[in-house]
């Protein structure tokens, strides 16, 4: 009699009923997935008590006094404000970024119209190199300088750029209001800690791009957790799946151990039986011996 040959374990799963059974682990790993997805979404979300309406313009005055630092609350809102340029105090700052492409804006000198006057850096207009930027500030340092009302956005002052050994130590390259005021030709009064970028531009500049800031974000650490258990109770599903396939194909390996041990002792009990048969068999009738008269 042939035995059985012994299936692998990729020909088990390959099986219908195994097909089937791993279709319902996916689906039921992928409505966990599904969950997961949805905590996730809800783990981290946007603060809207603490966020400001950084869209509405209010007088620079209001919020920011001219020589104290810009807060979180002043940083990034629109600002009003009214006063003159001062002419020869305009400047070209390099390596800006509007709109993905890197140019150059030209900078001014705002005295406002407050009492007593503050001082006030403003970037007017972007241009896309500097030899633009320089000629767009040639026109507006040549015009008359009237009393002007402006509207953008007020950023707080950048962080310092050391020039490296083959760059021009004299090229402005980030916005800061206190190295500014050192170029300017003279002034007196106290000047704003950050500056504005005018949403007015002039000389035939571009409008500079300005973001508002990003609300502030909570991270909900519980629905993070539960984000977390929905990804293991989905792989746990495809090793539910793995493992019911793998014990029923340890079953039949075992099922055909047992019959092959099985199909072993009968056919050695069938050996045994034909050999004493045949030493029960009776033998060869013996002559008898003839007998004396």
């Amino acid at each position: 009699m042939s035995r059985t040959s012994a299936p692998t374990l990729g020909q088990v799963m390959r099986r219908p009923r195994w097909i089937g059974a791993l279709l319902l682990a996916l689906l039921v790993g992928g409505g966990f997935a599904g969950l997961a997805q949805w905590q996730m979404g809800h783990a981290v979300k946007i603060n809207s008590d603490s966020a400001i309406d950084s869209e509405t313009p209010i007088a620079i005055d209001e919020l920011n006094r001219p020589g104290t630092p810009v807060n979180d609350t002043a940083a990034g809102r629109m600002v009003t404000v009214s006063g003159t340029f001062v002419p020869g105090d305009f400047k070209v700052v390099e390596n800006r970024v509007n709109d993905e492409k890197t140019g150059a804006w030209v900078v001014g000198h705002l005295v406002t119209d407050a009492s007593p006057a503050a001082h006030l850096s403003v970037a007017i207009g972007w241009a896309p190199d500097t030899k633009a930027a320089e000629h767009a500030l040639m026109q507006i340092d040549a015009a008359e300088q009237a009393p002007v009302d402006l509207e953008g956005r007020y950023m707080p002052a950048e962080g310092p750029v050391v020039p490296k050994p083959d760059q021009d130590p004299w090229v402005l390259r980030t916005m800061m209001p206190a190295q500014l005021a050192n170029l300017w030709a003279g002034f007196d009064g106290p000047v704003f800690a950050g500056f504005l970028v005018s949403h007015t531009p002039e000389g035939g500049l571009t409008e500079i791009n300005s973001v508002p800031p990003l609300p502030e974000e909570t991270v909900n650490w519980l629905n993070l957790f539960y984000a977390l258990e929905w990804v293991v109770f989905a792989g746990f599903a495809l090793f539910f799946w793995y493992r019911i396939t793998r014990d029923a194909w340890e079953k039949e390996l075992d099922q055909l151990a047992i019959d092959a041990a099985a199909e072993s002792t009968a056919a050695a009990s069938r050996d045994e039986t034909a050999a004493g048969i045949g030493a029960d068999a009776d033998p060869a009738p013996k002559l008898a011996p003839p007998s004396q008269s």
